[in-house]
């Protein structure tokens, strides 16, 4: 069972101890919470263009300021702890390696230009060592292993295309998320994309939002198929019209990690084109930015744990009155000089013309048709989903795809919370085309969301928080999978992710198969392991997490205990029966049964050494586990 409870308040002498219900949960009374300043000012010298992939404003003052602190770091003039808190507002992250650091690039619902492509390219070849950018389930590019006087460099070299880093770390809003399929989905009740770049623009740099306690992830949907995955965000808006009048239902309180709670529902309408969800927005951050016996326990500092405290109603409450409040006039929340208006239809360039179609590989074309394209609500249009095995791309598949979106989409494509990417607006006549230069790139793999699409974080490649090699035993599991060569159509909708920690950067807690990182005494020794969950959902507009197992199976059993679920599933079902489905009818006990085998301890020989080892690495295992920057 999942922890439930929320984080006790510290003792003070002159209060009582506060109680689910309390209004103001111990709040600093009294904290200057200012907004941006006036637009073109010294305080606020952002300016806004309509240009596709300059969402965020670039400053180049704030590269000189990265550049000026990082050196005064390594020449010893600034303690680690307060320069921490400096590079992870410019997105600039810690790794496990010493010397080197991780950048988060920012692309606000995922989207990307060909230009961006190529600056990742460049990026990407120059300075990381590696050789691959990594596409996260927040819809971001990291970029690893880059020593830190060369960071400012590589931003530099990013800002050009409209790329930014800014509060890609830190406590500050994360990179706004939101469906790939926004504009072009014939599900979508009106695309969000405009207001999602609006509260982008809003909240980057807000003076609020700079320390909170802890950082808002923030998601932006218009279908209710939520492919956003609106239930896991600590904010989530979900299109809805009333009475014609375009607007939002606002959900607060979701999460993962190791208290997950669905974000319920806090506004069933709020307008967007008043500005009102802003307002709304920045109303719930206040008032959480204000809690301050959520502060000393970071690692319970979450919205979601304020919410789960005093309960929606009373946050509404907490909210409505922060409405009410002198603030709200010194604002202008209207969105007009803020919005992301780019007519993507009507930015379409011809596109090349056909120089081929399917003879030989007919049949292999259609598989691709089947699962990797879908038609857009606009005739004679289509998306391409491209699978992007464990996130990763080389510089040579960043510039071929930039390439292609030059050639067939008109310059639009999207990265999926997946670690796939949308290409958009492909003419029928250009799918052949697409898929041939795909494959040209590696690229033209079938069946993405589907079993063998396996999520992970990057775990003890790079993470401080990593306990185990979760992209290693992606490719573990990705390789039994694929050798099963699984043709039921319910069995290959099962999705498949791992966290190399309990914190949930996969989003495992709601894979039907999800795995978190951890570890087994045998003796004086020490396995990776993974604990696992069954039954989690994303989709259809369910948020559901799944439910932890008491198995702790060994790293190199995993890939074992993942078919014979399988295995179980497709002999034992019934007619028509999905997954998550059979494993509530059978229940839990019966899938530990069926691994209880794989879960038990080894003892250490020769001919049991590679249980000591973790997937892809050739030392004994051992726990190397820093404190992680998320809460710092």
């Amino acid at each position: 069972m999942e922890p439930t409870s929320a984080p006790s308040k510290p003792k003070l002498a002159d209060k009582p101890k506060p109680k689910p219900g309390d209004k103001g949960v111990e709040q600093e009374e009294g904290k200057l919470q200012e907004g941006k300043g006036k637009l073109g000012t010294l305080t606020n010298p952002e300016t806004y263009d309509n240009v596709p992939g300059h969402i965020i404003p670039i400053i180049e003052e704030e590269f000189v300021d990265f550049d000026g602190e990082a050196t005064k770091f390594l020449d010893g003039q600034t303690p680690e702890d307060q320069f921490i808190g400096f590079r992870l507002k410019q997105g600039v992250y810690g790794q496990r390696q010493p010397g080197v650091q991780m950048v988060r690039v920012k692309l606000p619902f995922g989207g990307v230009t060909p230009e961006q492509m190529d600056a990742f390219a460049d990026a990407v070849e120059t300075y990381a060592p590696l050789d691959k950018g990594h596409i996260t389930t927040r819809q971001n590019i990291q970029i690893h292993h880059i020593p830190l006087n060369q960071m400012v460099h590589m931003l530099r070299d990013l800002a050009p295309s409209g790329l930014s880093s800014r509060e890609g770390c830190g406590n500050t809003v994360r990179n706004v998320t939101g469906d790939p399929w926004a504009g072009v989905a014939a599900d979508e009740i009106f695309d969000p994309t405009r207001y999602a770049g609006a509260y982008t623009r809003y909240f980057v740099r807000h003076p609020t939002t700079q320390l909170m306690p802890r950082k808002i992830k923030t998601s932006f949907t218009g279908s209710d198929a939520d492919r956003a995955m609106s239930g896991i965000h600590d904010i989530a808006f979900l299109s809805r019209i009333k009475d014609g009048v375009k607007g939002f239902e606002i959900r607060v309180g979701g999460g993962t990690s190791i208290m997950p709670r669905v974000a319920p529902t806090i506004y069933d309408f709020v307008e967007a084109e008043n500005g009102d969800y802003i307002k709304h927005a920045e109303a719930i951050l206040r008032v959480y930015d204000r809690q301050a016996w959520l502060r000393p326990n970071r690692a319970r500092a979450r919205i979601k744990v304020l919410v789960d405290k005093v309960g929606i109603e009373e946050v509404r409450r907490m909210v409505d009155e922060e409405l009410k409040g002198d603030w709200v006039n010194e604002r202008n929340f209207s969105i007009d000089h803020l919005v992301f208006d780019v007519d993507e239809e009507a930015s379409l360039t011809e596109p090349l013309a056909p120089t081929g179609s399917p003879n030989g590989d007919r049949a292999e074309f259609d598989r691709y048709l089947e699962a990797n394209v879908q038609p857009q609500r606009q005739d004679g249009y289509f998306t391409v989903e491209v699978k992007v095995v464990r996130g990763d791309l080389t510089p040579e598949q960043f510039r071929g795809l930039g390439q292609i979106m030059r050639d067939f989409t008109g310059g639009f494509a999207r990265m999926t919370v997946q670690q796939n990417i949308v290409l958009r607006w492909v003419r029928e006549d250009s799918l052949y085309d697409v898929w041939k230069r795909l494959g040209e790139l590696g690229l033209d793999d079938v069946g993405p969301r589907r079993i063998t699409d396996v999520v992970s974080c990057p775990g003890t490649d790079s993470c401080k928080m990593g306990i185990t090699s979760s992209m290693g035993l992606n490719q573990a599991i990705q390789e039994r999978v694929e050798s099963m060569e699984i043709t039921d159509p319910l069995t290959r909708e099962i999705h498949i992710k791992m966290s190399g920690c309990p914190n949930g950067c996969s989003q495992h807690h709601v894979a039907n198969i999800g795995f978190y990182g951890a570890s087994l005494k045998v003796g004086g020794k020490t396995i990776p392991a993974y604990v696992p969950h069954l039954g989690g959902k994303y989709t259809d507009g369910d948020t559901i997490y799944g439910t932890r197992l008491k198995s702790r199976l060994p790293a190199r059993r995993v890939p074992d205990a993942v078919e014979r679920w399988i295995r179980l599933y497709e002999s034992d079902r019934e007619e028509g029966e999905v997954f998550n489905a059979f494993v509530e009818r059978v229940g839990t006990a019966r899938m530990e049964e069926e691994v209880k085998e794989l879960t038990m301890p080894v003892d250490f020989s020769l001919d049991t050494m590679q249980m000591f080892i973790d997937w892809q690495r050739s030392d004994p295992y051992k726990v190397e586990r820093g404190e992680g920057e998320c809460a710092v």
